[in-house]
């Protein structure tokens, strides 16, 4: 009879059961932040404008009711004319007002940039922390981001002719890095502890070889490029790197979100995992391939933006429990929130001049840290 009662409990329970009240928080309050700095971001610039005016630009009815625009916005005026034309949409030019156009063509990227930045950083860093069972791990110190970093560097040094596919030459630096972190701490299997000191020793190593990239640099103008990739920011982004970012994201979250029930039986130990019939190093790589790749989209578009993927998936692990499938969607939802706000701190602490956002939120993610290593024991294991 029980056994009767546990099978119609598992046959009623809900595709959905595992969203919960604080996700559904993290959601909500994270949205609003990226609302509320998005409204802030398109409202300060060269052109000024007021709020209420900004806020009217970005629902402009015009934008809304003609699919077209938002089509040769999101696919580029090519593609986007030509599926406008394939779904029976019109392709006439829709005449825009100034602050519409000013909203749309030059703001708006830069809060998408920002929003997909986040999301990626965020989903890597928590398979990094799964896959290393270490909360401290993450892009930066896994060694990816530098691998990623010196790989554009070497595009916008030496191979400048290769900017069309920076997503692709930072996911492959990326992952180069990876597997040479893999390389070093491999000894008959992996261990979370030889992978973190594995990347600390590619991170340092990959970081002073872009250091020595600036001495090969002769156009300032290039310096000055390298430098922001370095430091993270969202400066001048457009519509382009909206473009080069989305269907990267569109492939890596999907895939985490597949891959979480894995990443919550790697959590129980390797021991556990085998015993279950998981096949660790097999499973832990392909894993580490998708955070590769989240972080390569998202370094290849605003260069290292340091912290995001550490402390965000920290932060919603205190908030949503450990289980992968409410973390994955809560970072998904918290990453964007976090460099969204940075940024707008980058874009006002300052004005008229602008921090990088990498700075910020080393900023905040610096103090985070220190306090939790004052309040909390055993910080580290997962």
């Amino acid at each position: 009879m029980a056994s009767e009662t546990g099978e119609t409990v598992r046959e009623f329970d809900s595709p959905l059961s595992w969203i919960d009240s604080s996700l559904v928080t993290v959601a909500l309050v994270s949205t609003a932040i990226v609302v509320a700095s998005g409204l802030v971001q398109v409202s300060f610039g060269a052109f000024t404008m007021s709020v209420g005016t900004a806020w009217a630009a970005v629902f402009d009815p015009l934008v809304w009711t003609n699919p077209q625009v938002l089509l040769r916005l999101f696919l580029g005026e090519g593609l986007g004319n030509a599926v406008a034309a394939a779904v029976g949409l019109s392709t006439a030019a829709v005449d825009l007002p100034k602050e519409t156009l000013i909203v749309w063509q030059i703001r708006m990227p830069r809060v998408l940039v920002g929003v997909l930045v986040g999301a990626n950083l965020a989903v890597s860093g928590a398979v990094f922390q799964a896959v290393t069972r270490n909360e401290l791990a993450s892009p930066f110190i896994l060694g990816v981001s530098a691998g990623a970093g010196l790989a554009i560097l070497l595009s916008l040094v030496v191979f400048s002719g290769l900017a069309a596919f920076l997503p692709l030459i930072a996911a492959g630096g990326g992952a180069v890095a990876f597997l040479l972190v893999y390389a070093i701490a491999w000894k008959g299997g992996t261990d979370p502890v030889r992978l973190v000191l594995a990347g600390v020793i590619v991170s340092t190593v990959f970081g002073s070889l872009q250091t020595g990239l600036f001495f090969f640099a002769d156009d300032l103008g290039v310096v000055q490029s390298a430098l922001a990739w370095t430091t993270g920011s969202l400066t001048g982004v457009d519509w382009e790197q909206v473009r080069m970012s989305l269907p990267w994201t569109l492939v890596a979250v999907p895939l985490t979100l597949v891959g979480a029930r894995q990443l919550n039986v790697l959590l129980l130990g390797e021991r556990t995992a085998r015993s279950l019939g998981m096949s660790v190093e097999r499973v832990r790589f392909a894993l580490s391939a998708v955070a590769v790749l989240a972080a390569g989209t998202a370094i290849a578009v605003a260069g290292i933006v340091g912290f995001v993927g550490l402390i965000v998936p920290h932060m919603v692990r205190q908030l949503v429990g450990s289980d992968y499938k409410r973390l994955v969607v809560a970072c998904v939802f918290a990453g964007p929130a976090l460099v969204t706000l940075a940024d707008v701190g980058a874009r006002l602490a300052l004005s008229p001049a602008q921090l990088p956002v990498g700075i910020v939120t080393g900023l905040i993610g610096g103090p985070y840290f220190l306090y939790l290593m004052r309040r909390q024991e055993g910080l580290g294991g997962l």
